[in-house]
């Protein structure tokens, strides 16, 4: 009864990846963008789950594989906008961003192993989180977390353990958000389409 959630931003150039500009061209960045949302949806596919689900802000593409459902983003903040998300789930459920092309089926699959966890959290390097795993989705989990701060992951899951459930780590991964970080994550997935596109982008601006 698994789900895998996935909330993305339909890339669309000047409206994703703003931080990677001025080095790449709102282009290049959306381009970024796509690759990155192609690699973390491809890992999903790979991914043993009943529901594979996309939450999206923005129109669909031909970008999108065969087996992902889509469904729009809700009006509001990110936490509202999180917990949105999870109140589609009707059994557990992961959700993840698309600033992760590095993940993989196995991290995802042990995301979604509940057997010995309440929850799953997957920390990011710049203290916010990648993913969040619930074995029994609660949107009330995330609404009023303060977002996209330094402190959000922290708050996130001291707000899972307050509610007694018992919290799991997923590995600690890097988002992509500014070129450096473009740059470490391009260089830990070399086969990856992010990673092909990051370099070709590279020997252009250069």
């Amino acid at each position: 009864m698994s789900t895998l959630l996935v909330i993305a931003k339909a890339p669309v150039a000047g409206r994703v990846k703003t931080r990677l500009t001025p080095h790449f061209t709102p282009g290049q960045a959306a381009e970024l963008a796509r690759a990155a949302l192609q690699d973390t949806l491809a890992a999903v596919l790979a991914t043993p789950a009943r529901r594979r689900v996309l939450v999206l802000d923005g129109p669909p593409g031909p970008w999108l594989p065969h087996g992902i459902e889509v469904v729009p983003q809700c009006a509001g903040g990110l936490d509202a906008r999180l917990a949105a998300a999870f109140a589609r789930a009707d059994g557990p459920a992961l959700l993840i961003g698309m600033d992760t092309p590095q993940v993989t089926p196995d991290l995802l699959a042990r995301g979604l192993d509940f057997g010995e966890t309440d929850a799953w959290f997957g920390p990011a390097d710049d203290g916010g989180f990648w993913a969040l795993g619930l074995a029994e989705p609660d949107p009330a989990l995330l609404l009023g977390v303060p977002m996209s701060l330094p402190t959000t992951g922290e708050a996130q899951r001291a707000r899972l353990t307050a509610s007694g459930r018992t919290v799991r780590d997923l590995p600690e991964l890097c988002d992509v958000d500014t070129p450096a970080d473009a740059a470490r994550v391009a260089a830990a997935v070399p086969d990856s389409r992010f990673a092909a596109l990051h370099s070709d982008l590279r020997t252009v601006t250069r």
